[in-house]
């Protein structure tokens, strides 16, 4: 891979709180090499850490964007989920930001399937078909489209396996981090002080918690992506 220049400033980072790690007491000793220092009872991440694998995942997203790879972003708590959905629209990306559906990836079969039902639903939504349909029976199919709305919104014009998956807290997002290592794929990971870096393919030590740092991460993530897609 080229080696770019992603504009990623330790003044930025610092705005955006990126370096806030949390409580002492809950931190995983295998993120001793991307703490700092400790501040009132908080770790610090070392910035010099996150910009170098931010800009090493601005590469990775890059290059794989211009190759037209596909990218999942799943990030379901709720400080996360709006910027997850912005960031996927805007890099034209798939994404997950409501609950993690177990088996989504590992049982791509049930997933498919799940998502063949969805498009029919809509069909039959755009279309007036549910409107023409007996009342009780017309709600039913209405409360399933809403419900698969909801946890597949993100994916519906998803055909297969995403080739990168990126996770906004690693702690939050294990079940969907576990089935990419099963299946193989590449994770880029968000990791707080208490998370395992060892778990991630590529992991950026950063902030999770405050909406701040998670959009910052992301948007210099989705700007490496589009300009891949462009180039």
């Amino acid at each position: 891979m080229t080696k770019r220049y992603w504009n990623i400033t330790f003044e930025e980072m610092m705005e955006a709180g990126v370096h806030f790690g949390h409580d002492t007491r809950k931190w995983n000793p295998r993120m001793a090499p991307f703490i700092s220092a400790k501040h009132k009872g908080i770790h610090i991440t070392n910035l010099t850490r996150t910009a170098r694998f931010l800009s090493e995942a601005c590469d990775l997203v890059f290059d794989a964007a211009r190759r037209e790879k596909q990218f999942l972003i799943v990030g379901t708590k709720k400080k996360a989920a709006d910027s997850v959905t912005r960031a996927a629209i805007t890099a034209r990306c798939h994404y997950v930001n409501k609950k993690w559906l177990g088996g989504m990836l590992t049982n791509w079969y049930t997933t498919e399937t799940r998502l063949c039902k969805f498009g029919d639903l809509r069909t039959a939504q755009k279309t007036g078909k549910l409107n023409s349909l007996p009342k009780r029976d017309g709600a039913m199919f209405k409360r399933q489209l809403s419900h698969l709305e909801t946890y597949l919104g993100g994916i519906k014009y998803m055909k297969g396996l995403p080739d990168i998956v990126i996770i906004v807290d690693q702690q939050e997002e294990y079940t969907a981090l576990r089935e990419c290592i099963t299946l193989g794929i590449p994770t880029i990971c968000l990791i707080d002080t208490n998370c395992d870096p060892d778990l991630g393919d590529l992991s950026i030590p950063a902030n999770d918690d405050a909406i701040a740092s998670i959009q910052f991460i992301l948007n210099k993530l989705v700007f490496a992506i589009c300009k891949g897609r462009s180039s």
